[in-house]
């Protein structure tokens, strides 16, 4: 079955190695059949910052932010591709996500309920990180904490349903068929959906 399909490259500059493998995996899905859209967060002109006390009470979308969140309603299945930097996402990327996953969008608080309705409910999502850390150690030393943070706190909070979290290390001094190999993996990742 045929699924739409949203490839957010994370990366905050152009031309990485991580926004290749993000469109190894748009074109490998395209092959296979699915309508993909391909958006590339170094394109996206907007304030990162949520300029707000209040989720509730925050400033109007930049036409670029308007543009994403259409994509994000249109698609069913969510790719986030992104680097690793300081333990977390780059600093625009997480205000992308501050800008735009907001309550009585993609959430929204109910009266007596202690967690909120997952206004995304239904959508599917996956995640594709680059490193320098080997992923023995990121998650027997560091405890994976962006992987739970992006998985429920960000994605399933808000009814993305995280099916695949794909660890691609280390890049830092990777030889050129180490990085092939990466390739060879993100368009499997791509045409197995």
């Amino acid at each position: 079955m045929s699924k739409k399909i949203l490839v957010l490259d994370g990366h905050p500059a152009k031309d990485s190695f991580c926004g290749a493998l993000a469109q190894t995996y748009a074109d490998a899905a395209k092959k296979s059949g699915h309508d993909v859209r391909m958006v590339h967060l170094a394109d996206l002109s907007f304030d990162p910052d949520l300029g707000s006390a209040s989720e509730a009470s925050t400033k109007e979308w930049e036409e670029d932010l308007e543009t994403f969140w259409d994509t994000l309603e249109w698609c069913n299945h969510f790719v986030l591709a992104h680097p690793l930097w300081w333990g977390g996402m780059p600093a625009k990327l997480k205000g992308l996500i501050d800008r735009i996953l907001l309550p009585g969008k993609a959430y929204k608080f109910v009266s007596g309920k202690a967690l909120p309705e997952k206004l995304m409910a239904g959508r599917t999502s996956e995640v594709l990180v680059t490193s320098d850390t080997p992923h023995w150690y990121f998650k027997f030393i560091y405890g994976q904490g962006i992987k739970k943070q992006t998985k429920m706190q960000i994605l399933d909070f808000c009814g993305l349903k995280m099916k695949n979290y794909s660890w691609f290390a280390p890049i830092q001094g990777s030889t050129e068929q180490a990085r092939a190999k990466m390739i060879r993996r993100a368009a499997q990742l791509g045409g197995a959906l």
